[in-house]
């Protein structure tokens, strides 16, 4: 099957739309930067060369390709979203959607303006390679966005077949856990409890074997035996061999009794290094004690394992190892999208997300110690707020401000990587160096004082909505409009006629009633075709309005008309639920309808004490 077929069959698409994945654009722009693209092929070599420029830099670009972000234009993070609803939504997209494409650029401010940068783009494709049939691959796609990379000359094709898998965290210790690791000499032995008699009579039999077995390994006529007698005494003793060295399997039926078969070999023997084989589906089979012939050779034997066990991770965790990578360097990490981006990040190489905001902050907190969203730093210069672009915000920048950067790339990239692939990466770093120049945040500032002028204000800051991050029930209605308004006066509107403009809206609830006809009393805005905003600016109306339609007291022509309201706790409750519609008024609907049924149902309840049941007589 061609692997555009198997990609229209894995992902469930949210639209329809008609195009070639390898068609050619006729007004294909040359790429402006050259950046190195990453597959499996050269991910091994990649990883050496970006650890490198990791420790080198001072801060960190990060920017994804998703295969969509949202199925129905109310999933968007909207302007009277608070943080916790910002975050719900964000989180519905992270589990629904998957990152094809993730771009690393390591960047440092050098003097005269120059920006040095060094520019990965790595192209993701997650599979089971380890065939534990984990984790779960089935995805959703928007057309637009396969479009839009499909424009860039992306090629599907070399993504399905040589894009880099990866584990997360969490994945990964659940895959140990399952597969088990072939040889390990990390188990930590617990401080000594008291032994029961059970436990003594156990260490004794080990240690009595065990003995038996180094004397037996070390006698000076045993090389000259010959192979039958070697054979019958491995039976006899139960030894093996682990490489070049003998070793022997100790069974086990605890936890507890590789503990005591831990203590006792590293207490007693100074050149035996104990071992533990996993059993599939977890646990531990047995213990393997291996006899080195001194304590060099047994320094090597264990930095050996030490080494095998680092390059099982390594497969294990895949494109993951770079997301270790950035953290263990503890640079600051630079965003343009914080919100959106973290939580793609968090749910593949962290762990699912957490029900809640502040959960989410506190476990990402944990990994990037330092992230910064250049949003807040665009908000510092006033007209540049409007920008939701790259290349429109640096275009602004340019014509209006003197902040001269050089960008100076030292890779050279050949002509499979000259492609338009992973550039806002760096249009990310580019951005940030002209705020930092204009604002006069340079980097001597940064070094010289970790809480100095570049630190302290950005640091770890949020911008979980399109005005900011909003920490209290006030929120902002309009983009770009700083007056705030709290959640409980603002009421959702929905059953009114298709295609009806929010003037023609407002004006019909004018004439409804002489409380609405007051001047500067409401103000309404359409979210969807089929649903709409009231915002009343005075505290009270909003409770009015919503029994009076509930009722149809006062309002009921409206409510005769099909108008159906709901406050802000019934849109919470919808995103709170994660099954998102695609129609918020549907949505809207069901869940006031189930709240309205909840309490009916909760009124009819009849309390008799002739009919309780007293269980002393039973």
């Amino acid at each position: 099957m061609p692997p555009f077929q198997m990609l229209r069959r894995r992902f469930l698409c949210t639209q329809t739309s008609t195009f070639s994945l390898n068609q050619t654009s006729s007004n294909r722009r040359r790429p402006q930067w050259p950046i190195k693209q990453v597959t499996k092929s050269n991910f091994s070599d990649s990883l050496n060369e970006i650890n490198t420029h990791i420790s080198n830099s001072d801060f960190i670009a990060l920017s994804l390709h998703n295969t969509g972000s949202y199925s129905s234009p109310w999933h968007r993070i909207l302007p009277f979203d608070t943080s916790e609803i910002a975050y719900l939504k964000a989180k519905y997209a992270a589990n629904k959607f998957q990152i094809l494409q993730f771009a690393v650029c390591p960047f440092s401010l050098r003097v005269s303006n120059k920006l040095e940068a060094h520019p990965f783009n790595f192209h993701l494709f997650q599979r089971d390679e380890l065939k534990i049939g984990s984790p779960c691959y089935s995805f959703s796609c928007q057309p637009s966005y396969l479009a839009s990379m499909a424009r860039e000359d992306f090629d599907f094709n070399r993504c399905i077949y040589d894009g880099i898998s990866y584990l997360s965290r969490a994945q990964e210790a659940a895959a140990k856990h399952q597969i088990g690791n072939p040889v390990s000499s990390g188990y930590v032995a617990q401080s000594s409890l008291s032994r029961s008699v059970a436990d003594n009579v156990f260490v004794e039999r080990v240690k009595t074997r065990v003995g038996h077995w180094i004397s037996a390994c070390k006698r000076s006529d045993m090389k000259a035996d010959d192979a039958l007698v070697n054979s019958l005494r491995k039976l006899i003793l139960g030894g093996d061999e682990y490489g070049s060295r003998p070793s022997l399997n100790i069974d086990v039926c605890s936890e507890r009794q590789v503990q005591l078969v831990f203590e006792m070999v590293k207490s007693r023997y100074e050149n035996v290094v104990p071992l533990t084989i996993p059993a599939k589906g977890g646990g531990t089979q047995s213990v393997r004690v291996v006899l080195t012939s001194s304590k060099e050779d047994r320094d090597l034997l264990e930095k050996d394992l030490k080494n095998m066990e680092e390059e099982q991770s390594k497969s294990i965790r895949g494109f993951r190892e770079v997301i270790e990578l950035i953290s263990a360097s503890q640079k600051p990490v630079i965003v343009h999208n914080c919100l959106n981006d973290f939580t793609f990040i968090h749910s593949r190489f962290i762990s699912p997300l957490p029900p809640t905001k502040d959960e989410f902050r506190s476990s990402l907190h944990s990994v990037f110690c330092d992230i910064r969203d250049i949003n807040h730093l665009m908000k510092e210069v006033g007209p540049l707020n409007k920008y939701t672009n790259l290349p429109s915000a640096i275009s602004y920048l340019k014509r209006n401000f003197f902040a001269p950067v050089e960008i100076d790339i030292t890779h050279k990239a050949g002509m499979e990587e000259c492609k338009n692939h992973g550039h806002n990466v760096v249009r990310i770093s580019e951005l940030f160096a002209r705020l930092c120049f204009i604002l006069k945040l340079t980097p001597e500032a940064q070094h010289d004082n970790l809480d100095g002028p570049l630190t302290k204000p950005y640091s770890n800051a949020f911008n979980l909505g399109s005005n900011g991050f909003q920490e209290t029930d006030s929120i902002n209605i309009w983009t770009h409009n700083p007056k705030k308004i709290s959640i409980n006066n603002l009421v959702f509107l929905w059953g009114f006629r298709s295609g009806i403009s929010a003037g023609k809206l407002k004006n019909m609830l004018c004439k409804s009633h002489d409380v609405l006809s007051e001047d500067d009393v409401f103000d309404v805005r359409l979210i969807d075709k089929n649903c709409a905003i009231v915002v009343f600016w005075k505290n009270g109306l909003s409770e009015w309005f919503l029994d009076a339609i509930g009722s149809g007291d006062g309002l009921r022509e409206l409510a005769a008309e099909g108008l159906m309201v709901a406050g802000y706790d019934t849109y919470t409750r919808v995103c709170k639920s994660e099954i998102l519609g695609t129609d918020l008024a549907a949505s809207l609907s069901e869940f006031d309808r189930a709240s309205r049924d909840h309490v009916d149902d909760s009124a009819e309840v009849y309390w008799n004490s002739e009919l309780m049941i007293n269980f002393d007589d039973l």
